[in-house]
């Protein structure tokens, strides 16, 4: 199986245009398999580009066209409004791509769709997205270097580190299930909690790998929950060890203050949950591939 997408999927791209990012990845995500039914463009209702049906909202896209996804890859000023829409329109998992949206606009959009829209799942924004390796892909990461069949789930921080460990695993024949990338902005819309209770329901999920980085306390919060509730092997690379104390590095969410958020502080709460923590990138790929074994 896989987590919140399958072979059975249906996208709407919000924001299509013939010179759009959001035409450009989503015809990647069509041409890796995954159902892209509709587009959406205010001005553009009614036309159809590359093969694809653009309807003036979302509401009118799920209408005639059933679909249950959305992509968005829209500007910073237009994102949590397109959000907003694809939730109203019935949309229930939406994957945003987009970077430098405000954090007050983030935390304003997370708190109403939880208050107004709890049956919407929002994964990013500034993510890669999701892909389920032969089955679905939403967003950018490239399916070339993804392995259908399991039995690894995959739940990272890092655009770049989830895609090394997807190539790592796959490079070794070790498949993934779901690999989720769920974005460094402060205000997540999913998190890995969310990630980990889904693969420890998921019967495929035999293993997971987590990839947090420095800033703020999610890591510190799923290794409570990994103590608490995963009975699958865990194992986690944390990177920023090197980075100095106080600097902000890379994603708006990556920020440590005194010893609140350092990836030290992490790494020891994540080895007293009983997760495996590897020094580096590399080496957690090689650590899961050895647990993948002993799983036989």
């Amino acid at each position: 199986m896989s987590i919140f997408v399958d072979e059975t999927t249906t996208v709407v791209i919000q924001g299509v245009s013939p010179t759009s990012q959001g035409l450009y990845h989503g015809l990647r995500n069509r041409a890796y398999g995954t159902k892209v039914v509709a587009g959406t463009n205010p001005k553009r209702g009614g036309e159809e580009i590359e093969g694809i049906p653009v309807f003036a909202t979302v509401a009118e896209a799920v209408q005639a066209t059933g679909a249950v996804a959305s992509f968005i890859s829209v500007p910073p000023p237009h994102a949590a409004a397109a959000i907003l829409e694809a939730a109203e329109a019935g949309i229930g998992f939406i994957v945003c791509i987009t970077e430098g949206i405000p954090a007050q606009d983030e935390a304003v959009t997370y708190n109403r769709l939880v208050e107004e829209h709890p049956a919407t799942r929002l994964l990013g924004p500034n993510c890669p997205g999701i892909i389920s390796p032969g089955k679905c892909n939403i967003g950018i990461t490239s399916g070339d270097i993804a392995l259908p069949g399991g039995p690894v789930g995959i739940v990272s921080r890092s655009g770049t580190l989830t895609y090394q460990a997807l190539h790592e695993l796959s490079q070794q024949g070790v498949g993934q299930t779901t690999c989720v990338g769920i974005g460094g902005d402060p205000v997540p819309g999913t998190n890995f909690i969310d990630c980990l209770s889904a693969f420890e329901a998921d019967p495929d999920t035999k293993a997971v790998m987590m990839i947090g980085e420095i800033g703020g306390s999610e890591e510190e919060r799923a290794a409570e929950y990994i103590a608490e509730h995963m009975t699958k092997p865990v194992v986690c690379y944390v990177a920023g060890v090197t980075a100095p104390p106080g600097r902000k590095m890379g994603h708006a969410g990556a920020i440590i203050s005194g010893s609140q958020g350092t990836a030290q502080a992490k790494m020891e709460a994540l080895t007293a949950a009983g997760a495996v923590v590897a020094q580096n990138p590399t080496e957690a790929g090689v650590r899961m591939v050895e647990i993948v074994k002993e799983l036989g």
